[in-house]
């Protein structure tokens, strides 16, 4: 354990400490075990950074446990929410260097993770910051009495979060779960865990006591099974892929009957109604399945398009997938970086290598130029059968699987056709017709004549094998709260007498 310099935007030095962060303070693994951070773009050890072993995780609890029972108990709410708001300011005094960390390890380019992943999460934690004081309970009248009702935060809770976007996932879980009063540990991503060394130094400058935050890196078979089996966790909240969620409910269900909330995969549709403004469909269903090379479980790769343009939306889609300059995330230059890891980059290219040799129609991508690290291609195929692979499986990479409908019902029908509900896209000028797509698709969120849009007051999650529970809006922070009920009875006077 140590300190490790790196080089981020523009040739600035970013330090980071690399141990857990344990009760505010940095500390080695038990036996010193280590986990080596790559860089995506060249495949080139970048850090290593401590491990956390069962008993790192046991001493991460008994320090939120301490904190919980100690200073954060009588911290008021006004308190909490001024903290989330400090650590909202130094997250965007930091912007650069924490970007700077997402390019390196997670392959995100800088001004997507700069201007989206970081704007989001100050947003989320200045939203939920607003939220820490109005967390209200009910009176209710009862038979010879009265009744009232407090929503009280669980105590220890937990976050195990993806590689994907990591710092803004963090925030997701860790705004309201701290409006609601709970002290959190969060278990990084092993693949791109160093934005959350840096995060951890702001936690302690913005003035949190020691144990509410608790962030530690390790794998997950390991940290992460520790935290979803722990008798002292009553919260775990998980973003990831299906089979680990399972794992977690499993666990959660053999030890405490923790409470879960679970984010997992999709297969999101757009569907493009012959009505809608084509340049603007094409500007978003292009972006839904290239932004951060597809690495995005909300992606937009299933694409219908009503038979009637279907033609002219090809050739379109075509040009536009055309050029691109792949490269250093951290270059303002590069407009795609790489994908996580040489595994990914192989599990992408399988996919396109079978649909290929399925004889689905390629309408685009291509090689791309030789070059170092995790890179792929943009691909596109054409009337893709609703059985294919590509049009079923959740790829998390750059590939589109595009199919023509004729009918409303028709589509419904092809877009409902998954196991996956996490996300759908609707572009028409018809805002009846948006109305009556929107209610009947299986989806946790429907966006209209855009993509992926994210707002910290609007709650994200899913349906169906996408998972249960919400992140970010109100719905989100009752996932943080329980409810006692309290009676008081109405004992007779001398007067009832």
């Amino acid at each position: 354990m140590g300190e490790t310099q790196l080089t981020g935007f523009e040739g600035r030095p970013v330090r980071i400490n690399t141990g857990l962060f344990i009760n505010n303070e940095f500390q080695p693994a038990r036996g010193g075990a280590e986990l080596e951070v790559e860089n995506p773009t060249t495949g080139a050890r970048l850090a290593s950074v401590s491990a956390a072993q069962k008993e790192d995780v046991d001493a991460a609890v008994t320090a939120a446990q301490a904190a919980f029972k100690g200073p954060w108990r009588t911290t008021t709410p006004a308190q909490k929410g001024r903290l989330l708001n400090r650590l909202a300011d130094l997250i965007e005094r930091d912007a650069d260097d924490l970007a700077s960390l997402e390019a390196l390890d997670a392959g995100v380019l800088f001004g997507d993770s700069k201007g989206l992943h970081i704007s989001n999460a100050t947003e989320t934690l200045r939203y939920f910051a607003g939220w820490a004081d109005k967390v209200t309970g009910q009176l209710l009248n009862i038979p010879q009495g009265y009744a009232f009702t407090r929503r009280e935060p669980l105590g220890v809770c937990a976050a195990i979060v993806p590689w994907n976007a990591p710092l803004m996932i963090t925030i997701w879980k860790l705004a309201p779960a701290i409006a609601a009063g709970n002290v959190l540990i969060i278990k990084t991503p092993e693949l791109s865990p160093l934005y959350a060394q840096r995060l951890a130094e702001l936690v302690v400058e913005a003035g949190f006591p020691p144990g509410v935050i608790n962030i530690i890196c390790g794998q997950g078979h390991v940290a992460g099974q520790a935290l979803a089996e722990h008798h002292g966790v009553k919260k775990i909240s998980f973003t990831g892929s299906g089979p680990v969620g399972r794992e977690i409910m499993r666990a959660a269900a053999g030890s405490n009957l923790k409470k879960v909330t679970l984010e997992l995969g999709g297969k999101g549709p757009s569907i493009v109604f012959a009505d809608a403004n084509l340049q603007n469909a094409l500007f978003w269903t292009t972006i839904g399945f290239t932004a951060n090379n597809g690495q995005i479980c909300a992606a937009g790769s299933r694409i219908y398009v009503h038979a009637s343009i279907y033609d002219a939306f090809l050739l379109a889609f075509a040009e536009k997938l055309a050029g691109g300059t792949p490269g250093d995330p951290l270059s303002s230059a590069t407009t795609k970086g790489p994908v996580i890891s040489q595994k990914q980059k192989e599990r992408i290219l399988e996919y396109i290598r079978q649909a290929k040799t399925s004889g689905i129609r390629l309408l685009a991508g291509g090689d791309l130029a030789s070059t170092n690290g995790h890179f792929v291609p943009n691909v596109a195929f054409a009337d893709v059968p609703d059985d294919a692979r590509i049009m079923q499986e959740e790829i998390f990479g750059p590939v589109a699987s595009i199919a023509k409908f004729h009918t409303e019902n028709e589509v419904i029908e092809k877009a409902n056709a998954t196991e996956y509900g996490l996300s759908a896209a609707v572009f028409t000028n018809d805002v009846n017709r948006a109305q009556r797509v929107s209610e009947a698709l299986e989806s946790g969120q429907v966006t209209v004549n855009c993509w992926g849009m994210l707002h910290a007051n609007t709650p994200f999650g899913g349906v169906k094998q996408s998972g249960f529970g919400r992140d970010m809006g109100e719905e989100a922070l009752d996932g943080w709260l329980t409810t006692k009920t309290v009676k008081y009875f109405k004992l007779p006077t001398a007067d009832d007498k």
